[in-house]
């Protein structure tokens, strides 16, 4: 029997400002991830991500 994902919790990335929800790799450091992605983590400091 496959397990269902059940509501995992989920945060806004305040660079690219999408949701992205809690990963199994993230389990012992939830409360410090604060970027969804190494690429958005890597542009914080040049500013909001445009999506064109």
């Amino acid at each position: 029997m496959a397990h269902k994902k059940l509501s995992l919790p989920e945060k806004i990335c305040p660079q690219c400002q999408r949701p992205f929800a809690w990963r199994k790799k993230w389990r012992l450091c939830w409360e410090e991830v604060v970027f969804c992605s190494k690429r958005c983590r890597s542009n914080k400091n040049k500013g909001k991500a445009t999506s064109e």
